[in-house]
């Protein structure tokens, strides 16, 4: 055997040897690979949060500055504060003297219109000239007989209107333009048209009475007038077409605390 010659086992474990040296070598620049690039990844990374934080740092910066900026619009300058303060003293003076004005206006304007209303409720409610009570008596207001009575207990059958019904009112028949005088003396609280009555006159005679008088034309009184018994209210007018078949008449209404009673009861 030549001495030169190694044994054939260690040719072989030489080359285990050198495969295992060269996979390892081949697994280090694997790896050395792989970490270069995993660092690449996070530095790019770190690089762009650094990005992200320096812009949005500039953005609130930005945004402070703006907030400084609108701030620093709305106050004024020291050197104005004078001026300033003498506009808006003057500003504020101006409607508290226009809100006093506005007051007293207000004021003057309601205290007129109480004292309006006042007379006019005063005229209109005072019944201290007039007293009626249930000794009282009424003076016919129309020249006519009764053609229809007071019926609150049982229907009564209207001619014109082809039906029965409660009758609140006594029907005096009369001719058209007589006079039609205060059957009482009393205040006139209502003057209104109606489709039933046509123009109605109410008098407030005292003690919770009033007489309703309807079917007028030409009415000589105003609401708050006093009208003494017998004195014109108005002339009779052609009846409304809820009466055309009874033909001409006063519809005459008595009223105790706003409920119609019989004016029969209280008739001279």
């Amino acid at each position: 055997m030549n001495k030169n010659e190694r044994p054939s086992f260690l040719k072989g474990k030489g080359a285990a040897v050198g495969i295992v040296i060269c996979f390892v070598a081949v697994i280090a620049l694997v790896g050395a690979y792989t970490f270069s690039n995993y660092q690449k990844d996070i530095d790019e990374q770190m690089a762009k949060a650094e990005e992200q934080a320096e812009k949005l740092t500039e953005d609130m910066n930005t945004e402070d500055s703006t907030e400084e900026t609108t701030t620093d619009d709305i106050i004024l300058p020291e050197s104005d504060n004078g001026a300033a303060g003498d506009t808006e003293s003057g500003l504020q003076s101006q409607p508290a003297e226009e809100n006093e004005k506005t007051e007293d206006s207000q004021s003057d304007t309601s205290g007129g219109s109480n004292g309006t209303d006042n007379s006019t409720a005063s005229a209109a409610g005072d019944t201290s000239g007039v007293w009626f009570s249930e000794d009282s008596t009424l003076a016919w207001p129309a020249s006519g007989a009764v053609i229809m009575n007071y019926s609150m207990d049982q229907t009564v059958f209207f001619q014109t209107l082809e039906q029965y019904k409660y009758n609140p009112a006594m029907i005096i028949s009369g001719e058209v333009g007589e006079t039609i005088g205060a059957s009482a003396a009393g205040i006139a609280t209502n003057i209104e048209d109606t489709a039933q009555t046509g123009t109605t006159v109410t008098l407030d005679m005292g003690n919770g009475y009033s007489a309703v008088y309807g079917q007028l034309s030409d009415v000589s009184v105003a609401v708050g007038d006093y009208v003494g018994a017998g004195e014109a209210l108005g002339t009779l007018s052609e009846p409304t077409k809820y009466y055309s078949v009874e033909g001409p008449n006063l519809y005459f209404e008595v009223l105790k605390d706003g409920e119609p009673v019989d004016p029969m009861n209280f008739m001279e």
